[in-house]
């Protein structure tokens, strides 16, 4: 069975057939995060950390840092700024220093800057993953050497200097494709974690049904692991985590073994549960004066003020189960066992040190 070794300095993760689902954390991406862009700007790296830890808390196994940051107010000042080839790979070497420092789980350094990619692979302690080669004649010219002399695994993504093609089979091509350059730099096709591209269903009804046969002949006739982004699927589309939460299980049963996601369920801000309470109230409703935030929204069904796994979560390790990669479901009970409450771990371990 193929299996890709990713690694950090202690810890291992395992793409693989026979193994349960990777979860690649993609919250360490300023791309679309206006405020995350212009905290990097300034040299505060605090959410990257927070980002890092709440997705480990979630679940995730490996986590993506992307250093795709444009830092305008720096650009105005400086021309060079305006150069991504200037501006990432430093910033690359912070960000994966930083996360280092608050946790031991292993990376996937995300680019399209070579000088990042490898500034990222020199600060990495272990053995990350390396996303991204495409079959662009340019990029597998600059990653593949990158990816030999490293020797690290490498997200290999299903479109070339023709752009995306919405043939799966093309799709397929340019897949091989990859998969045959990277074994003439002696990469294995086990080190060769391929993403066919998910494309939106709102856009293409057939979008679903196409992704999973690319996975089963991805598997059966290159023997390669897969990831895609898993959001894709749904993208312009109302309750995407109702879409999302079918399509992980699916493609996973179809032989998909990873996915870049998101495994954190955000949390309730004060502004939507005024809203709430507010409507709550016209509808001559009367709450509690003691009722907390937490039990108000858990009460009506709006999720909670912390941070927390997303229902996602909850659909691959059901899917992990119902596969036979939980043995006996101890992730699945681990998962869905309540939290103690405040003070209740410290008065069970009082009361056994008593007894």
């Amino acid at each position: 069975m193929t299996r890709t070794i990713v690694e950090s300095k202690t810890k291992t993760a395992i793409i693989g057939f026979d193994e349960p689902f990777c979860v690649i954390g993609e919250r360490i991406n300023p791309t679309g995060r206006k405020i995350l862009a212009a905290e990097l700007e300034q040299g505060d790296f605090s959410r990257v950390e927070a980002d890092a830890l709440a997705q480990v808390a979630a679940g995730a196994n490996v986590l993506d840092i992307n250093s795709g940051a444009v830092f305008s107010n720096k650009m105005a000042e400086d021309p060079r700024y305006a150069d991504n080839n200037f501006v990432e790979p430093p910033l690359m070497k912070e960000m994966v220093e930083r996360v280092q420092a608050v946790t031991d789980i292993p990376l996937c350094i995300d680019s399209s800057v070579p000088g990042a990619l490898e500034n990222g692979l020199e600060a990495a302690e272990g053995r990350p993953l390396l996303n991204s080669v495409t079959g662009e004649e340019e990029r597998l010219e600059l990653v593949l050497p990158l990816v030999k002399k490293y020797n690290v695994p490498v997200v290999a993504i299903s479109n070339d200097d023709t752009g995306i093609s919405e043939d799966p089979d093309v799709r397929f091509a340019v897949a091989k494709k990859i998969v045959e350059r990277a074994a003439d730099f002696g990469i294995p096709a086990h080190d060769i974690v391929v993403d066919p591209l998910v494309m939106p269903i709102g856009a293409m009804d057939t979008a679903g049904q196409q992704v999973f046969t690319l996975v089963r002949r991805l598997r059966e006739e290159l023997g390669v692991n897969t990831t895609c982004g898993a959001s894709n699927i749904s993208f312009g589309l109302p309750n995407r985590h109702g879409i999302n939460n079918a399509f992980l299980p699916m493609a996973m049963t179809a032989g998909m073994t990873s996915a870049i996601m998101n495994p954190i369920a955000l949390p309730i801000g004060p502004k939507k549960i005024a809203e709430k309470k507010a409507e709550i109230a016209a509808a001559g409703v009367i709450l509690p004066d003691e009722m907390d935030d937490e039990t108000f929204v858990t009460l009506f069904g709006m999720g909670s003020t912390k941070a927390r796994a997303g229902s996602e979560m909850e659909a691959i390790r059901a899917a992990n189960y119902l596969t036979n990669n939980d043995e006996g479901g101890s992730e699945w009970i681990k998962f869905n066992r309540a939290p103690a409450k405040e003070g209740e771990g410290r008065e069970r371990r009082g009361r056994r040190r008593r007894a």
